[in-house]
């Protein structure tokens, strides 16, 4: 496992009010309430690359690796539900921080969606 890239993640993923963290499948996984918004993926494939795999609002998914195939893909298990997967050596901070707060808006409540935009959290 990559621990410089989950410590990466971790910061992003724990910000927001309510996330937490629970070893799923092997891997560290991030929720917000009883739904996971992002998936580390610390050995992905045999190359023992670091990604993350998020949920993308519809038609994300397909554009992202069309357009930035070195940097999304589509993840095992949960691709075909519109995830998306990230390599995260091909991916600047703050890009990966907005496809973690999508991710996480997608799954979160509207309350928590408003009490983090007020600065609530």
């Amino acid at each position: 496992m990559d621990d410089v890239q989950l410590e990466r993640v971790r910061r992003l993923c724990l910000r927001f009010p309510e996330a937490w963290e629970k070893l799923s499948h092997g891997e560290p996984n991030f929720f917000t309430g009883k739904r996971v918004f992002t998936s580390f993926a610390g050995q992905y494939h045999e190359e023992g690359r670091a990604a993350i795999w998020v949920p993308a609002p519809p038609g994300d998914q397909e554009f992202l690796i069309e357009h930035q195939p070195e940097v999304f893909f589509k993840p095992p298990y949960v691709g075909h539900r519109g995830w998306v997967g990230i390599e995260l050596e091909r991916i600047d901070v703050e890009d990966l921080s907005d496809h973690i707060e999508t991710a996480w808006r997608m799954i979160a409540t509207k309350k928590l969606q408003k009490s983090y935009d007020l600065g609530e959290e």
